[in-house]
């Protein structure tokens, strides 16, 4: 199953981003699953990364050449590393890239903490994970879309895609640092066999979408809905004063988040990746066993 690695490039500051690297590898092999862990590197693009491979693209967020890198970014990446030059371009990829090279790779299954939407206040700034979903047939585990959204309109464009939103023990679309939303799902699962049948119906209909998998953190490590909206719409408004928007947006809200919250939201982030990766795991072995039958 596949990991993104704008979290380690983007994400989390070092030594942090090693650390949860790691840590949900470790969580996904405990499950028995067998994690790759997707990034370009030298302008190549990488199914897959050996533990010094990210120590080195865990270092490399603190270099400003390294990138983020969506769909659009990843043809110029990879030209530079065939190029003839010593050396390519290092970059993480976000959740749109790391589902179209994991499906291309013929991975079946791929974990993220909250996918990209519908920017607040910005209806015309919708994330490409969004297009991907439509356009990708993977399962995408997730703890739905990123709180610092607008996630009622962020599930209009999902429905209007076709991309099922499903609630794993859930009937409501997770908030990210919260368990609740107040929004609802497509439809309400309760084990990995059922997301696996699910995901076989699909294939068999000839769908493009993807499957979202939504899945609420912990309830241990929420934030409570109320406290991550104050400092949601504190964040924001800082945002707009200093005119942050493009790439730059949600890693600076993400990390005004953590500030504001006096950390917590840094503990939220990593209890909610652990707990997506070891549920995404459990869908990964779901879907072989279905497969090791047929």
């Amino acid at each position: 199953m596949a990991l993104e690695s704008a979290l380690i490039t983007h994400g989390f500051a070092p030594p942090a981003n090693l650390d949860i690297a790691r840590q949900m590898e470790t969580a996904v092999r405990a499950e028995g699953a067998l994690p790759a862990t997707i990034a370009i590197l030298d302008g190549e693009a990488r199914i897959g990364l050996s533990d010094e491979e990210l120590v080195r693209l865990a270092a490399s967020a603190t270099d400003r050449s390294t990138r983020k890198v969506s769909l659009r970014d990843l043809p110029l990446l990879v030209a530079q590393g065939t190029g003839g030059d010593a050396g390519g371009a290092n970059g993480g990829t976000t959740v749109a890239a790391t589902m179209h090279l994991a499906h291309r790779a013929g991975i079946r299954v791929f974990c993220t903490g909250g996918i990209g939407g519908v920017h607040r206040g910005h209806p015309e700034d919708v994330s490409a994970d969004l297009t991907a979903l439509a356009s990708t047939p993977i399962v995408t585990v997730c703890a739905g879309a990123k709180a610092i959204l607008d996630l009622p309109r962020t599930l209009e464009v999902l429905e209007t895609h076709g991309v099922p939103v499903i609630g794993y023990t859930t009937d409501e679309f997770p908030a990210f640092y919260s368990r609740w939303s107040g929004l609802g799902v497509d439809a309400r699962v309760e084990t990995p066999e059922e997301v696996a049948r699910i995901t076989q119906a699909r294939a068999a209909l000839g769908l493009p979408a993807a499957l979202l998998v939504c899945v609420p953190i912990p309830e241990a490590d929420e934030l409570p809905a109320e406290e991550a909206e104050a400092a949601i719409a504190r964040a924001v408004a800082e945002a707009e004063e200093e005119d942050i928007g493009g790439k730059a947006l949600t890693p600076f809200l993400l990390a005004r988040m953590v500030e504001l919250t006096g950390g917590r939201a840094r503990k939220a982030n990593e209890a909610l990746l652990l707990n997506n990766a070891r549920t995404a795991a459990h869908i990964a072995r779901a879907l072989q066993e279905i497969a090791d039958k047929e």
